[in-house]
């Protein structure tokens, strides 16, 4: 049977922030999050931090510029190591293929041409490679937050802004999905899929909203998880203004000809992040330069964002990101919280599987691309361990009670048990 179709335990995961965006044409530092928290360096006791907190799984990602530093070079030294380490410590990986960034030799990022063939290349390369080990595949972390910040806002390459911006972002990452999706199966018959979309949510503000941008930023939430899976056709509430704005008929077609479904349908949901507030002009553009405001929905939204993907995907969920970012009592109690409130879930029928705290350790967040500040500015303390620069520039992982209590979690899950075994 396969994992994912047991659904008779919750999984317990953790995941390490892995965002690869090396391009720097304008005088930006490169993100890198493994060379950032030292993971290059610290990678096989990072490993066996997951075990210890509990973690039966975990999401990781390959440095995709690292491995295929050139078209057709591939340098599998490093990964082939890290690859034998998940299977020395019995974790499955969740692989996550892409994580916002291309390698620095194709142009123009994923709006060359070549972008969808490039992916599905470097997908098949992996699986045929790790076929074994290797056998979770999500094809592309968040792929609308990606189309936003480098199709909409011009944030992150190639640099794109407004709505053709977008399309163009929303086509070529949708193409690359489904062919990489179909390059892995086609090189193993065990891969399965977990695509994972961050959770937007949007609310009126309480000062009045906009309700024409309200209805239209609800249904963009769900629009390349509904374009790879072949939902959008005739009828799709978003058909005419991907039409609008450069989607030819044959581009319909292809997806609908050709879908990629999940076999498990990841949810990325921060509860201090994930809802924003449409206002009556909605003045912002929503994207990182000029966000809208947050509010917290705490449990309520992690409810309505796993209920609402099940719902609509008709596949079992997992939460493949979430946290509180803050002092180690926040974040315990946002992780017993959110705990509980996956298990009400599925007393109630929603098919959960996996529950995920993002990340291992703490991070640093993606402003530091474009700051000034020293990289330690930019920390953000959100780990099961804490990250803590030593007086030689190294950085200790010092185990907080948060990691205590998400093993305390995962351990009343093991083997097959329930909350009250």
């Amino acid at each position: 049977m396969p994992w994912y179709d047991d659904d008779t335990r919750l999984r317990f995961a953790v995941g390490i922030e892995d965002t690869f965006i090396p391009q720097t044409p304008f005088g930006e530092r490169g993100l890198d999050e493994y060379e950032m928290t030292q993971h290059y360096h610290f990678w096989h006791s990072d490993l066996a931090l997951a075990v210890e907190a509990g973690a039966s799984m975990v999401r990781w990602g390959v440095p995709w510029y690292r491995v295929n530093p050139a078209p057709g070079q591939w340098d599998w030294s490093w990964l082939d190591r890290v690859a034998a380490r998940f299977q020395e410590l019995g974790l499955t990986c969740i692989v996550d293929l892409m994580h916002y960034g291309t390698p620095t030799w194709l142009e123009n990022e994923f709006v060359h041409q070549d972008y969808p063939n490039r992916v599905a290349e470097y997908a098949a390369q992996v699986a045929a490679r790790y076929r074994g080990v290797f056998d979770v595949f999500t094809p592309l972390n968040e792929p609308m937050l990606n189309a936003i910040y480098c199709g909409e806002s011009g944030y992150w390459p190639p640099y794109l802004r407004g709505n053709d911006g977008l399309v163009q972002l929303v086509r070529a990452l949708g193409q690359g999905i489904v062919r990489s999706q179909h390059a892995i199966a086609a090189e193993s018959s065990e891969a399965s899929f977990v695509h994972v979309e961050a959770s937007f949510r949007f609310a009126p503000s309480p000062d009045g909203t906009d309700e024409e941008r309200l209805g239209f930023l609800r249904e963009r939430a769900y629009l390349i998880q509904d374009l790879v899976t072949g939902r959008v056709g005739e009828g799709h509430p978003l058909l005419g203004y991907l039409q609008q704005h450069g989607f030819t008929d044959a581009d319909v077609e292809s997806f609908l000809a050709r879908p990629a479904h999940p076999d498990v349908m990841g949810v990325n949901y921060y509860p201090a992040l994930s809802t924003e507030l449409v206002a009556a002009e909605d003045p912002h553009d929503g994207g990182p330069r000029d966000p809208r405001p947050r509010t917290s929905a705490w449990t309520e939204g992690l409810e309505d964002v796993l209920t609402s993907f099940a719902q609509r995907y008709e596949r079992p969920v997992f939460l493949t990101e979430t946290c509180w970012t803050g002092t180690h009592a926040e974040r315990i109690a946002w992780l017993d919280a959110s705990v509980a409130c996956v298990e009400e879930l599925r007393d109630r029928g929603v098919p959960v599987l996996g529950y995920t705290w993002w990340s291992l350790f703490d991070m640093y967040e993606w402003p530091y691309r474009d700051g000034r500040g020293s990289l330690d500015d930019y920390q953000l303390p959100m780990g099961l361990w804490d990250l803590r620069r030593d007086g030689a520039g190294i950085l200790q992982r010092i185990k907080n009670p948060v990691a205590e209590r998400f093993a305390e979690h995962a351990r009343r899950w093991s083997d097959g048990g329930s909350p009250g075994a």
